[in-house]
């Protein structure tokens, strides 16, 4: 096993700590895509849980270890996921969560971090601009600072994802799994290298969002100066250098897909799996759109990994209004 940052014992040991209703969540063979698509579609689906996303893997990892050895605040930069979730698993627990957020982040997704009882800064810019801000926050307050990706409980929380894929295998040999900031595809590919390394996996990123797919070809970081994708939850500019290292050893193929193939890939998972889901969660579904030949014949799984999206925004995109 390559040697990255996590550890698969910590992983396995994670499961005890994460609350069970994030855990093995539904893994199935949708027929209904393969005559589409042409090849065998199998769906892991991180959205039928109280924060709809798999973020709540990590921060339940995090806000356990804060309840026990402090301190009792954390801050995160978030495009709405990440924030959700610590809000969620903090409250549990006690725990001050404050989740700085851009401006033009999903309104649907910061009423939720609301709700929830985080309390919430709004920063001009994109994310970028919050990571830079939460950063600052954890300095001036002395707290805990939670960095997506980069913290090892991000990472080795959604490696708890490929841990309920390899108890399948062998029935695909081809995971497709959404690249943002790094988290999921270094937390399922370092378990599927670890326990299944016949399976290929395949990270999918917006075209208009490129740096980390970018990164991993040319083995090194590369940033750009803006990202211009529906798929906000992995619109970061800047790579983590940790990150990239990580993933140069656990994925096979990183590769870019155009917004229409995202839409279209939504879509396809509303007409065919009944699943209303968020741009990114839909990145697997638009990597074959795009290179079918590639797939053919072959049996995938894609992890569909959030369902949180603003409503009109949605029914424009698909096409049922506005």
């Amino acid at each position: 096993m390559p040697e990255t940052r996590l550890d698969t014992a910590r992983i396995r040991a994670a499961r005890r700590v994460i609350d069970p209703q994030f855990l093995d969540t539904p893994l199935y063979r949708c027929e209904a895509l393969q005559p589409v698509l042409g090849c065998a579609v199998s769906i892991k689906l991180e959205t039928a849980n109280p924060v709809r996303s798999f973020k709540a893997r990590g921060t339940e990892l995090v806000a356990s270890l804060l309840a026990e050895h402090g301190p009792q605040a954390v801050v995160c930069a978030s495009a709405g996921n990440l924030g959700q979730a610590l809000a969620w698993s903090g409250r549990g627990r006690g725990l001050d969560v404050t989740v700085v957020a851009s401006r033009r982040a999903t309104a649907a997704k910061l009423d939720r971090i609301r709700a929830l009882g985080a309390r919430l800064e709004l920063v001009d810019g994109d994310h970028e601009t919050a990571r830079e801000r939460a950063a600052a926050l954890a300095r001036y307050d002395g707290i805990r600072l939670l960095e997506d990706s980069l913290d090892l409980e991000t990472c080795e929380g959604a490696a708890t994802i490929g841990l309920e894929l390899a108890d399948s295998i062998p029935s695909f040999d081809t995971v497709l799994v959404a690249l943002g900031g790094g988290a999921l595809a270094t937390g399922i590919g370092h378990v599927l290298k670890a326990l299944a390394p016949g399976v290929e996996v395949i990270c999918v990123q917006p075209l208009g969002a490129p740096a980390l797919t970018r990164s991993w070809h040319q083995r090194r970081v590369v940033t750009t100066d803006s990202a211009d994708t529906i798929a906000d939850g992995v619109a970061g500019r800047h790579p983590i250098p940790a990150v990239l290292d990580d993933l140069l050893l656990v994925a096979d193929d990183a590769v870019l897909v155009r917004e229409t193939s995202i839409i279209a890939g939504m879509r396809l998972l509303l007409a065919h799996a009944g699943l209303v889901v968020e741009p990114s969660a839909a990145l697997g579904i638009a990597a074959v759109l795009e290179d079918r030949a590639r797939f053919a014949d072959r049996h995938v799984a894609t992890v569909v990994c959030g369902s949180n999206v603003d409503m009109d925004s949605y029914h424009r995109w698909i096409g049922m209004g506005g």
